[in-house]
Order: structure tokens, then C-alpha cells, then sequence
């Protein structure tokens, strides 16, 4: 092995396991690799770079944090996964199942990560997310870290420990990382498509943003388009995408009659065959008229796949019966 390949990053990614964006990240945080430029600015990795990141990719799916390891040479990555696998005469290659170790790992980075918000140091929480994200995975990091923590820093911020601008620095960081959170792998032709968004006044959009990184990770093809929409212009992002299904956030009580407005005009301009799901921590205000109009509401995380699974079988059907 030496330094003579020379290969850009979409195969560097594919060889090592890696998704693009991650090894940016790793690379500029943690100097992982040091790739070269050419002249025109694309990032050259060598035979060597892809051997460490594939090291690197199943020492961090072991458990170990890539601020802790990123500095180590090649043969101390190997010398570092073969004495865990003398110990446990295998070395995982892939995040292990939820258990009580990993819940714990995930506690420690929402205290950690509050600590950084409190303190106002976005550098410190941004460090905290990418290792939490690797060592977690992003289905984990999102339920058992991102949302407990979003949760404790509303409730921290109603109390007046934090002032508001603690909370959109938080979401400000966590939008920057949903390119590592987000599915790169490429859609199904025949993948169900969504849209994912707020309605008129919500401006709060972590939570329909994490909807539809979860929705994407089940295979939806997913339009996200951010927060604050009117129906008019929600429905008619139904129309040019053809989406089956519309995911909307209500994570602020703001004026009732504009939500209720908005929901019954959305129904009615998406009809019934589009499916209609409503989450976020404010949706149980509007059960009354969430109930009339006919939605799939949202009780958590898990709750919101089998809804996805649901609806992708309905999919699956309805492709076979007009094919």
C-alpha cells in the first residue's frame, strides 16, 4: 500500500464505507486525512487515506469517538480493533443494537451538549453532535440525544435559565449537520415521495426537519421545504412532485383559528387520496379539528415508521394494481 493512487471522493466514499460528507467533517475537525488538491480544487485521497477511513469507520461504529482516535497511525487503528477482537472474537462493523451502554453513551452527550448550550459555545456542540452521530448512528442520535435534548432546552428556556438566541444557536448547528444525517443512498425509482414542512406561523422547524430525515431513512423520497408555509403553496408542492403523503410540524400554540384555517384548506386542496400526517409538541392542541379532517397523527418516533411502513405497503399496492 503507498501513496501513488489517486482517487476523488465519491470513490474514496464507496472503498472506505464512508459517506462523503462525514469525511469532510473528519477532515476538517479532526485532520483524519489530508488529502491533496488539484488545480481546480477537487480533494485527491491516496490508498492509505481509504485504509485509515475504513479503520476509522469500524473503530467508531465500535464505540470509539473520533475525536479520540482520529490522530492514531494506521497500525495503531489495527493494533487498537485487533485487541477488541481477541476480547470479543469478532470486530463489529456495524452500530450495535440499542441497548443499555449505548443509552447511556447517549445521556452523557445530552448533558454534555446542554453544557455547551448553557455556555454558549457552539464550537464545543457542534464537536459533541458529529461523535454522537457516529457513535450512535443517526436513528439513535436523533431520538435518544437530539430530541431529549431540544425537549430540556425548551423547557430550560420557559423557566429562564436560557434565553432564546441559546435555542436558535442549537438549531442553527443542528440544520448545518443534517448533511451527515441525511440518506445518501440513492432512491428507489418506485419510492413513495413526501413532503415535509410547517404550516402558516410555525416557524419552529427542527421537528419536520427531523421527520423527514427519518422518512428518508425508510426509503422515502422526500421534499423538504423548510418552515412557514401557507396550504395553497404545500399543496401545490403536492402537485409538481407527486407526493402520496404531506408530513407537517405544530411544535408552537400560536393563533388557534389561523392553524385550524390552515389544516382544513390544506386538507382540501391535497383531497383524500394524499395521506395527511401531523406531529410536533403543540399537535395535541388541535386534536379537534386534526380528528374532523382526517390525519395520521403522530404519538413518536416509532409510532411515525409504522405509519411510514403502512403507507409504503398501500404504495407498493397501488403501483401493482395500475401497472
Amino acid at each position: 500500500m503507498d501513496n501513488s493512487g489517486q482517487y476523488l471522493i465519491s470513490t474514496v466514499s464507496k472503498r472506505s464505507g464512508v459517506k462523503s460528507d462525514l469525511v469532510r467533517a473528519w477532515e476538517r475537525r479532526y485532520q483524519a486525512v489530508t488529502p491533496t488538491r488539484t488545480e481546480g480544487g477537487h480533494r485527491i485521497y491516496t490508498d492509505i487515506d481509504i485504509a485509515r477511513l475504513k479503520l476509522l469507520n469500524q473503530a467508531t461504529n465500535s464505540g470509539h469517538s473520533i475525536s479520540q482516535i482520529a490522530h492514531l497511525s494506521l497500525d495503531e487503528l489495527k493494533s487498537l480493533l485487533k485487541k477488541e477482537a481477541d476480547s470479543s472474537s469478532f470486530i463489529i462493523e456495524k452500530p450495535a443494537p440499542l441497548n443499555g451502554s449505548r443509552l447511556h453513551i447517549a445521556e452523557d452527550y445530552v448533558q454534555k451538549c446542554y453544557a455547551s448550550v448553557l455556555a454558549f459555545d457552539a464550537h464545543a456542540l457542534e464537536s459533541h453532535f458529529e461523535n454522537a452521530i457516529v457513535e450512535l448512528g443517526t436513528e439513535v442520535f436523533i431520538e435518544k440525544l437530539l430530541n431529549p435534548l431540544l425537549t430540556l432546552i425548551g423547557e430550560r428556556w420557559r423557566i429562564g435559565e436560557l434565553r432564546p438566541v441559546h435555542e436558535h444557536m442549537a438549531s442553527a448547528i443542528v440544520r448545518s449537520l443534517t448533511y451527515i444525517l441525511r440518506n445518501n443512498t440513492p432512491f428507489s425509482p418506485n419510492a413513495p415521495k413526501m413532503i415535509v414542512t410547517t404550516p402558516l406561523n410555525q416557524l419552529h422547524e427542527l421537528g419536520a426537519l427531523l421527520a423527514g430525515i427519518i422518512a428518508e431513512l425508510k426509503g422515502w423520497k422526500v421534499t423538504y421545504l423548510g418552515a412557514n408555509l401557507p396550504a395553497e403553496e404545500i399543496a401545490a408542492a403536492v402537485r409538481f412532485t407527486g407526493a402520496t403523503a404531506v408530513t407537517i410540524s405544530i411544535s408552537y400554540k400560536s393563533d388557534d383559528l389561523v392553524i385550524t384555517k390552515e389544516l382544513r384548506r390544506l386538507r382540501k386542496l391535497i383531497g383524500h387520496d394524499v395521506a395527511l400526517i401531523v406531529g410536533g409538541r403543540e399537535a395535541q392542541s388541535y386534536e379537534a379539528v386534526l380528528n374532523q379532517i382526517g390525519v395520521l397523527k403522530i404519538k413518536n418516533y416509532d409510532h411515525f415508521r409504522e405509519i411510514l411502513e403502512e403507507l409504503t405497503h398501500k404504495s407498493r399496492f397501488d403501483l401493482i394494481q395500475n401497472s
